[in-house]
């Protein structure tokens, strides 16, 4: 754990779930399970696969929830428990790194060239660059649906092509406003709400709402492959599909 807190930075983010061990298993881990959500069907995949730590995106025990373990909340803590796997999950630190992160890598998988960040953190959340080669709204819907096999709901912000952009996965429609302030042509994040299709009508910025899942697949990957390299811990990732 002080080899992932070394390199994730957890201190350098104030976040919304406690990012580190969440459920305490075996001491020793030889085989690790990635994902992005500590869902069940992600859990029981783990132990068939005999695996010792499950490390995702999304664990538990966020700010608001209900702090009691019952019912669904109950079924996968006892599960871990039952079968000795740690459950290890970062969320920010995870989307913030500046090589394995979820922004990190969704740029690199598009092939988008990272100029800064979208605020001034250390380790920003989202990132801004431009494209390989100015695009068309249709292009780049193309090619997002290739690279992450789904097609992205589009809100056009005009008719002028791409070659700014600015991207933070998840569920950071929201920062469509930033996104605009950067002045670039177009955002891409993973989810959208009722406003977000004004504001990028209205204020002239294309959107791209490419899947929370979709687009948060990559850095738990990453950090399977830095842990198989560096420590000799087999990887598997696990893909439980979500269409949002």
């Amino acid at each position: 754990m002080e080899k992932l807190d070394d390199e994730l930075q957890p201190g350098l983010f104030r976040d919304y779930c406690p990012n580190g061990l969440q459920v305490e298993g075996k001491q020793d881990i030889n085989r690790i399970v990635t994902g992005v959500t500590a869902c069940q069907a992600l859990i029981d995949k783990a132990i068939e696969l005999q695996a010792d730590a499950v490390f995702v995106h999304h664990g538990y025990f966020w700010k608001g929830e209900d702090a009691t373990i019952t019912g669904m909340k109950r079924r996968r803590v006892e599960a871990l428990l039952r079968h000795n796997i740690s459950l290890i999950a970062y969320h920010l630190p995870l989307d913030g790194h500046p090589t394995m992160g979820n922004n990190a890598q969704l740029a690199t998988l598009m092939q988008w060239s990272t100029e800064g960040g979208m605020d001034s953190a250390p380790r920003p959340i989202g990132n801004w660059g431009t494209v390989r080669k100015t695009q068309t709204v249709k292009a780049l819907s193309e090619q997002l649906q290739q690279q992450l096999g789904r097609e992205p709901l589009v809100i056009e912000g005009g008719s002028h092509d791409i070659k700014t952009v600015a991207w933070c996965t998840g569920g950071a429609q929201k920062m469509i406003e930033q996104a605009h302030a950067l002045g670039v042509d177009a955002y891409v994040s993973g989810e959208i709400s009722e406003s977000t299709v004004h504001f990028a009508r209205e204020n002239g910025i294309h959107y791209f709402s490419a899947g929370h899942h979709a687009t948060e697949r990559y850095g738990v990957q990453a950090v399977g492959a830095w842990l198989e390299q560096e420590y000799d811990i087999e990887h598997l990732f696990v893909d439980i599909p979500s269409p949002v």
